[in-house]
């Protein structure tokens, strides 16, 4: 099954760079301080940020295409109250 991708070059251009920023950053952040969970975690939404930029596929923002696109189906037709 291939996934298509839905974000383009600029937004995946943006994502990786700031997930590598973010990853650099905590990292650098945990090997003073290992004890913090928070580090740990910016790690890992920033290593998320940088995949997302490299495949071009963002699972929330699918999810929010796929939300938007059945709330606008089930919208009822008004009538014209000429």
């Amino acid at each position: 099954m291939k996934i298509k991708p839905n974000i383009g070059i600029l937004n995946a251009l943006v994502r990786i760079t700031c997930g590598l920023t973010m990853l650099s950053w905590s990292t650098a952040r945990l090997s003073r301080v290992p004890w913090r969970q928070f580090y740990l975690m910016t790690a890992m939404l920033g290593a998320m940020k940088v995949g997302e930029g490299i495949v071009r596929y963002c699972p929330v923002t699918a999810m929010f295409q796929k939300t938007n696109g059945k709330c606008m189906s089930q919208q009822p037709e008004t009538e014209n109250p000429s």
